[in-house]
């Protein structure tokens, strides 16, 4: 699986601490100056709105370098780090979807990329992932599902059309062995018959001898 960290980046910009004095030339001398410097220091440091996004996009970018070294359990952690901080962020649950896949939990990869979809419902990537996950999960009718929709979004993704061709000869190899699995049963079931028949056959033989 071809794995690509922070795909389809937004940059969000941070709002600026407005002055209270907007009509004030530049350098008026006033004796709360002085306050309102300490003010500001306050809100740049301590604004619940832009510190935690300042951190949660450090988190995300240490994960994203983890993640390209391999260290992919030490990634997790920092974006599950992240997503206490952004937990609306799509690129974040979509990227943690495919750590997941690549560590083998197919159902924690699941509800990650399902959740990168609601929040994202138009980003095909996302929709690639889903797909792979419900595929790794054993839901193959549902992967393609996925894929159509990614190519729904971007009819020139590879990668949703090869992954839904391997979903849709997945469905057709569970339907034959599905059909030779009805046929190994009936077969047990006639050998079971014919175990008991030739049960019945000698009792029938041991009851003429006597």
């Amino acid at each position: 699986m071809k794995i690509a960290w922070g795909r389809n980046v937004k940059v969000k910009r941070q709002p600026s601490v407005p002055s209270s004095k907007p009509g004030l030339p530049f350098g008026f001398d006033s004796d709360n100056d002085e306050a309102e410097k300490e003010e500001r220091r306050e809100a740049s440091t301590e604004s619940p709105v832009t510190k935690p996004t300042d951190s949660a996009e450090s988190l995300q970018r240490q994960g994203d370098k983890l993640a390209e070294e391999g260290k992919y359990h030490k990634a997790l952690g920092k974006w599950e780090a992240a997503l206490t901080l952004m937990p609306d962020n799509a690129i974040l649950h979509e990227q943690k979807a495919q750590i997941l896949l690549e560590v083998g939990d197919a159902w924690r990869a699941l509800t990650s990329a399902t959740r990168a979809t609601e929040l994202d419902p138009l980003w095909a990537e996302a929709w690639v992932t889903l797909g792979r996950a419900q595929l790794n999960f054993g839901e193959p009718d549902s992967a393609i599902l996925s894929f159509e929709k990614a190519l729904t979004i971007k009819p020139d993704c590879d990668e949703a059309r090869s992954d839904r061709q391997t979903a849709a000869r997945l469905v057709k190899k569970r339907g034959q062995l599905h059909s030779s699995g009805l046929n190994a049963n009936k077969r047990r079931f006639t050998v079971g018959e014919n175990v008991e028949k030739c049960k019945e056959h000698e009792e029938e033989e041991k009851d003429a001898a006597l």
